[in-house]
């Protein structure tokens, strides 16, 4: 994965998997366990969650930028996370398009030390993101700032959600230029304390944050992320909004950039068996059945 898109997951991920560690019911300072403690059991349980979760889904994707927006649907198998795109500014691909993005997908299916590279790559980014799941109980502080509740994509509607506010541990020293982004960001987390669950992340970057101690690049004061997750089967909870919104260097001379809305919907639930060829297939059908309006259309898969 390009140096960008890796900077960003593990954002992703380090602001979902911090809040967790506020998972109780009660709200009154008396009340509340030790924070310590349950950030060490939430991620314990975070970390298993990832290990041992085998559901499978389809679901659609609509990413916007300032050049526009892109429309795919996506089915997760067990070789890797199939996708294709199905509308560009929320227009169905022309014939040359549609043609263009089949043969780019179809190159996983026609050569296996594609998918092999897929597959590896996505594991590579899984276990960034355990580091930092790891690192997070010495790397925060929290405190409590009240409730509010759920709504249609933000965890369940009606729930109650608890609000806290989190900013870096001082005396946290990142032992990698993997755990370095924890250290400048704070910002509040909406938590739904009954299901261990996070319902929105909202982060802006208070200082420069280096990775790779200012030889690979940094991220400027500033840089924003929202991040909003609903519940799409029991126990299972997915991403239904990602914006982000940063700006920074790459290899001190190489400006970065990322300006981003991804909006989530339409899942299903796939079987957990399907092969990499196979869910191409699925992404097919898909695609004509929802060809008339890609953007908004129900997703056919019964």
């Amino acid at each position: 994965m390009p140096q960008l898109q890796m900077v960003s997951r593990t954002f992703i991920w380090m602001l979902l998997l911090t809040a967790a560690c506020f998972a109780g019911q009660n709200t009154t300072a008396s009340s509340r366990p030790d924070p310590g403690a349950l950030v060490r059991k939430a991620v314990e349980n975070e970390i298993k969650t990832v290990n041992e979760d085998t559901d499978r889904f389809m679901f659609r994707g609509t990413k916007t930028t300032p050049k526009g927006s892109t429309t795919k649907i996506y089915v997760e198998t067990k070789e890797g996370t199939a996708g294709l795109v199905i509308a560009y500014n929320g227009k169905p691909l022309t014939p040359d398009q549609s043609l263009a993005e089949e043969a780019r997908v179809e190159r996983f299916v026609n050569n296996p030390e594609e998918l092999k590279k897929k597959r590896n790559q996505e594991r590579a980014d899984q276990e960034r993101t355990l580091r930092i799941v790891r690192a997070i109980p010495n790397a925060f502080l929290f405190e409590y700032a009240g409730e509010e509740h759920g709504s249609a994509d933000i965890g369940r509607v009606g729930d109650p959600l608890v609000k806290l506010k989190f900013r870096p541990n001082p005396r946290y020293e990142p032992p990698s230029h993997v755990e370095q982004v924890l250290t400048g960001m704070q910002g509040v987390v909406l938590v739904d304390a009954a299901r261990f669950r996070i319902a929105s992340v909202d982060g802006t970057l208070f200082r420069d944050v280096s990775f790779g101690w200012g030889i690979l690049g940094h991220l400027d004061r500033g840089g924003h992320i929202l991040i909003q997750q609903q519940e799409i089967a029991t126990d299972r909870w997915n991403i239904s909004r990602m914006s982000l919104d940063f700006t920074g260097k790459i290899l001190l001379f190489k400006n970065l950039a990322i300006s981003s809305t991804e909006v989530f919907s339409g899942f299903k639930k796939v079987s957990p068996n399907l092969t990499f060829a196979q869910a191409l297939e699925l992404l097919k059908k898909e695609a004509t059945a929802v060809a008339e309006n890609p953007t908004t259309g129900k997703l056919a898969l019964k």
